[in-house]
């Protein structure tokens, strides 16, 4: 058996990489920074918070600071947004089937960020809803940014080929950029929170971040969870699906309404940041085979060690200024983005 049949149909050996992975670079992202902790502390500070065990006089006090209040909360939001943003994306490339497609190419992050910002410029604030408020207005914004994608591209094109639907995305990003800029051009005060939420970043976010995020991930990840031979059907066609059962329309709309979920609640808590939903899962379909029953938890677990080590480099890179974590995506987001074209092309 060659190494790629094996890699694509040893399931348990992937997982078993896939959680390693996460592990390790969760470690490896709250252990270095500008005070280096050993990881034996760290698994006793996760494991007093775990399991509620005494070690005051086994780790030092600023050790157990710096790991319980700044760095685990930010390496495990970054971890739930990559997941979110993977998960998300996977689940767009198998209903377009073309795996260029990204919440961040077709538009969906652009109309999440445009209801976060005008949330905060507005400062609009829903009673019932509280803290929830700017995550349920992006995803709000986010549904309905996909939904207008589709439905011009399939005015344009009736056939829906994907790269109509791209460019239409596209399209749809430039013109919601614009109302991000207009809302820049009034702001002053409030410039450097906006500015923070477009550039993509996990730094100065604590507990209350992953609060908001944990309950869309949870609902988004569980609606794509279980439509995954739905969508395993559909990547061979819609007509061929609905011979086969599947309720097309219906299961269309539950993953768009996922992925959007998803993206917008990702993007509330941490700005836009693009080509993590391109990325994570076309390496994870070319390891592990395009079965979505696995390849969209891969991909959920590979996406949130990836965002873990991205912000790492991030923040270390060329300390003690922090860039942006959408930069570091984009560099290295683009150039695949740029191969998976040309073999489109060359196809």
């Amino acid at each position: 058996m060659s190494i790629r049949n094996f890699l694509t149909n040893n399931h348990l050996f992937a997982y078993v990489l896939a959680f390693a992975f996460l592990l390790v670079s969760m470690l490896t992202a709250i252990s270095v920074g500008s005070v280096s902790v050993p990881v034996s502390d760290i698994v006793k500070i996760i494991g007093a918070h775990v399991f509620r065990l005494p070690i005051a006089d086994q780790v030092d006090p600023m050790y157990m600071n710096i790991v319980s209040q700044i760095r685990l909360p930010r390496v495990l939001l970054a971890g739930l947004v990559g997941a979110s943003l993977a998960i998300a994306g996977a689940a767009f490339q198998g209903l377009l089937r073309n795996p260029l497609a990204d919440p961040y190419i077709l538009g969906v992050s652009s109309g999440a960020s445009v209801g976060a910002v005008a949330t905060l410029f507005f400062s609009i604030s829903i009673p019932f809803l509280g803290l929830y408020t700017l995550p349920v207005l992006s995803i709000a914004t986010a549904l309905a940014t996909i939904l207008l994608v589709l439905f011009f591209a399939r005015r344009v094109d009736r056939t829906m080929r994907v790269e109509t639907i791209i460019l239409t995305g596209i399209i749809f990003s430039s013109f919601l950029g614009s109302f991000i800029s207009l809302i820049i051009a009034l702001t002053d005060d409030q410039l450097q929170q906006i500015m923070g939420w477009l550039l993509g970043s996990v730094s100065a976010r604590g507990w209350s971040h992953i609060g908001i995020i944990v309950p869309f991930f949870i609902l988004g990840s569980l609606l794509l969870l279980m439509n995954t031979s739905e969508l395993n059907a559909m990547s061979f066609g819609e007509e061929r699906a609905q011979h086969l059962g599947v309720d097309v329309e219906k299961r269309k709309l539950a993953v768009l309404v996922a992925g959007s979920i998803l993206t917008g609640a990702a993007v509330a808590v941490s700005g836009a940041i693009g080509f993590v939903g391109l990325v994570i899962p076309h390496l994870t379909r070319r390891l592990w085979g395009p079965d979505h029953v696995h390849m969209l938890p891969l991909s959920t677990l590979t996406g949130a060690g990836f965002l873990m080590l991205t912000d790492l480099i991030s923040r270390t890179i060329i300390s003690p200024t922090i860039l942006p974590i959408g930069v570091i995506t984009a560099l290295i987001g683009a150039p695949v983005f740029a191969v998976i074209l040309m073999k489109q092309r060359k196809g």
